[in-house]
């Protein structure tokens, strides 16, 4: 899967930030599902940008969508459509009434536009990553600035995601909802051992939203089980991090013992909510794409071993991205580079990440056919590749 980052908030700067208008996304839609496919990848994370489609007034205006819907359908690509990647427009109170009120208004029009382009079942990202969105929005990286309000905003967000799903399975008993959300381990300094209970706290933190849309935590907000569908779980190389210090470094050699393989912490989701699953954002930067993808994949392959039914991946972001508080600083994440020097835009395939690519997918694919990954060398990589495109 690839996933075109979407976050429109306003940032540190408090500057309104779009990237899907920043990497031209928009304007090149119907090309950026055309690589996907090329790669072979039928499946997308895209989003709508809610600051632009509603203004305050009485109608909502989706042309800023309709070029990336219009692609989708041409390509015949699965989208899990996000409809608030952290941005809301800029005349709401987050933590007003009238917040919960617009955002189910706009989702059910988002909903009602895809009906009038395909009848494919809807699958929705109601509120990206309430957690990361929680941290970030409660101090002074991303609005609403909240000091201090982080139980309230959580809890808001939650309060939001619910609403906006009763009233989409409302209209479309079919829709899929899916939770992304970051996976972690916090562990105490090394020589603070007094500080692992409150390493184990932080870590146990990253199961509260899900929690709460499950009706395990503050069921007065409406959450039940049947509500949480399908779990994404969002994994870079910074996820894992001492309590209060800096991120265990992944790219260390040997390295730092702390660090807990990707696979353990797939299986302790699929052990505590037994939804099903996929990783919804993972990448890395620069030379350590291929070496990073690499990992994933082995860390996949061991999962499976392990009992967990992993539905997919999604390379997160597809497309090059710039810094949130610094447009001048592309982080060369993606699958494809971007040149920007003559402002063309031009998408540029990454060649030793999507060798890795290649050579990762092929590791999955003989997992969930129960092959051991030292079979590869016999089957042949390409030869796996090209046969899994033939099935459904």
């Amino acid at each position: 899967m690839g996933g075109f980052e979407a976050s429109s908030h306003c940032n540190g700067l408090r500057e309104r930030i779009d990237m899907i208008a920043g990497t031209r996304h928009e304007e090149f839609a119907l090309v950026d599902y055309q690589l996907l496919q090329s790669q072979g990848m039928q499946v997308a994370r895209d989003a709508f940008r809610w600051h632009l489609i509603d203004s305050g007034s009485a109608k909502l205006n989706f042309s800023s969508a309709l070029s990336q819907i219009r692609a989708a359908v041409a390509t015949q690509t699965q989208v899990i459509w996000s409809l608030s990647h952290y941005g809301y427009p800029d005349d709401l109170d987050l933590f007003s009434a009238e917040f919960v009120d617009r955002y189910v208004r706009f989702s059910v029009a988002a909903a009602r536009l895809l009906r009038e382009h395909t009848d494919e079942v809807p699958y929705f990202t109601p509120i990206n990553e309430i957690s990361f969105f929680t941290w970030a929005g409660s101090g002074p990286g991303m609005a609403p600035y909240a000091q201090g309000r982080d139980a309230e905003l959580k809890r808001q967000l939650v309060r939001a995601s619910l609403a906006a799903c009763r009233e989409l399975r409302s209209f479309d008993p079919r829709t899929r909802f899916v939770y992304p959300e970051p996976i972690i381990q916090v562990v105490p300094p090394l020589l603070r051992p007094d500080l692992t209970a409150a390493a184990a706290d932080a870590t146990e933190s990253q199961f509260e939203a899900w929690d709460m849309i499950a009706g395990l935590k503050a069921p007065e907000l409406g959450g039940n089980i049947d509500m949480l569908d399908i779990l994404g779980m969002n994994f870079y190389h910074s996820n894992q991090w001492e309590l209060g210090a800096g991120r265990i470094e992944w790219e260390k050699s040997p390295r730092d013992l702390r660090w807990t393989p990707l696979s353990q912490l797939m299986q302790r989701v699929w052990l505590r909510y037994q939804r099903p699953l996929f990783l919804a954002e993972t990448s890395h930067v620069g030379v350590g794409r291929p070496a990073w993808i690499l990992e994933v994949a082995h860390e996949i392959a061991h999962a499976h071993t392990m009992g967990v039914p992993l539905e997919g991946v999604c390379l997160f972001p597809i497309l090059d991205r710039y810094e949130w508080d610094n447009p001048s600083h592309w982080h060369n994440s993606g699958l494809w580079d971007l040149n920007i020097s003559d402002n063309s835009y031009r998408r540029i395939l990454n060649s030793p990440y999507a060798d890795a690519l290649i050579a990762a997918t092929a590791i999955t694919i003989n997992a969930s056919a129960g092959l051991a990954p030292q079979m590869l060398s016999e089957v042949g990589t390409l030869a796996v590749l090209q046969q899994s495109y033939k099935e459904p």
